[in-house]
């Protein structure tokens, strides 16, 4: 599992590539934590363009990274959502709590417009 983070505006946008299952979401979890304090991000940003597959860990960490930038304030998206994706996502419930988006951009857009999440 491969990740790049780098800040556009108030985001901090996460780009996932490989598989994110639990031997990797401990080593992920700290890049993403330092990345968002370091840089002073409000919002994550989970760009899954390269992600090929996900268990439950990567589910906690999406969740873990929610709580983080909820308790400043802050909101989360994911994008380039595949199909198997979507459907891990929406069965989990998370759905209710991040934002879907086709493309980083309107991920931008939709955080730093205040636009709430329905």
């Amino acid at each position: 599992m491969k990740v790049q983070c780098r800040k556009s505006g108030r985001c901090l946008i996460v780009a996932l590539s490989g598989e994110m299952d639990h031997h990797a979401s401990d080593l992920i979890r700290r890049k993403i934590d330092d990345a968002y304090h370091v840089q002073g991000a409000i919002h994550i940003i989970f760009d899954c363009k390269g992600m090929n597959f996900m268990d439950s860990s990567g589910l906690g960490l999406i969740m873990g990274r929610y709580k983080t930038a909820a308790s400043l304030g802050g909101r989360v998206a994911v994008t380039h959502v595949s199909k198997q994706l979507d459907r891990v996502l929406a069965m989990s419930g998370l759905y209710k709590i991040i934002q879907k988006s086709d493309d980083t951009e309107s991920a931008i857009q939709a955080l730093e417009g205040g636009k709430q999440h329905a």
